[in-house]
C-alpha cells in the first residue's frame, strides 16, 4: 500500500471533485454533491444547501492548484491552507473505520474540510517524494487530473473515456499510414 487509507481516499476525493470542472460541469446540483459526499465517505457537516454547493465549487481551483503545483510552491500552498482552517491533526476512530486523521472540528463547512483533508494528504505525497503519482491527463484536448496510484506508474489519462478516444486515435493513425 502506498499512502494509508484516508491519504488515498483523500486524494481520491479531491482529483474526482476537480475533474467535475471538466467539460461538462458535474457538479452543477445539490444532489450530485450529496453523492460525491457520500461516495467519498465525508463526514461532518453537509448542507446540501446552494450555498454549500457554490462554496464546494469556488474551492476546485485550490484544490487543483494543492494537487498539481510543483513541490516546493505546493508545500507553501497547503501550509496556507492548513494555517488558514486553523487545523488541528488529531486521531478519530467512527463508523467502519479504524483510526485515522481529522484535522478541523466536523462542524467546519464542508469546502473548508474539502481543503484541509487535500492539504494533509499532500502532505503524505510530499514527504514520501510521491508527487509524480498526480498529474494533467496526457489526452491534448484534456485538462483532468490524474492520481496513478498503479505500481509501475503507467496511468495517463483522467478517464477511461480519454484513454478510449486516444487508443482509438493511435489505432486509426496506425491503419492509415502507408505499409
Amino acid at each position: 500500500m502506498l499512502f494509508t487509507h484516508d491519504t488515498t481516499t483523500a486524494l481520491q476525493a479531491a482529483v474526482d471533485l476537480v475533474n467535475t470542472a471538466e467539460p461538462p460541469d458535474t457538479l452543477t446540483t445539490a444532489e450530485q454533491l450529496d453523492a460525491w459526499y457520500a461516495g467519498f465517505g465525508y463526514t461532518g457537516r453537509h448542507e446540501g444547501s446552494a450555498a454549500e454547493l457554490a462554496a464546494v465549487r469556488d474551492v476546485r481551483p485550490q484544490v487543483r492548484e494543492l494537487l498539481t503545483s510543483e513541490r516546493d510552491h505546493g508545500v507553501a500552498l497547503l501550509n496556507r491552507v492548513l494555517a488558514q482552517a486553523a487545523a488541528v491533526p488529531q486521531l478519530v476512530r467512527h463508523d467502519a473505520l479504524d483510526w485515522h486523521v481529522h484535522a478541523v472540528a466536523p462542524e467546519t463547512g464542508l469546502a473548508t474540510r474539502i481543503l484541509v483533508e487535500t492539504a494533509m494528504a499532500m502532505i503524505d505525497v510530499v514527504r514520501a517524494d510521491e508527487g509524480s503519482r498526480l498529474s494533467v491527463c496526457a489526452d491534448d484536448g484534456c485538462s483532468g487530473v490524474v492520481l496513478d496510484l498503479s505500481r509501475n506508474r503507467s496511468r495517463r489519462y483522467c478517464s477511461t473515456a480519454c484513454g478510449n478516444r486516444n487508443a482509438v486515435a493511435a489505432y486509426r493513425a496506425r491503419r492509415a499510414a502507408p505499409s
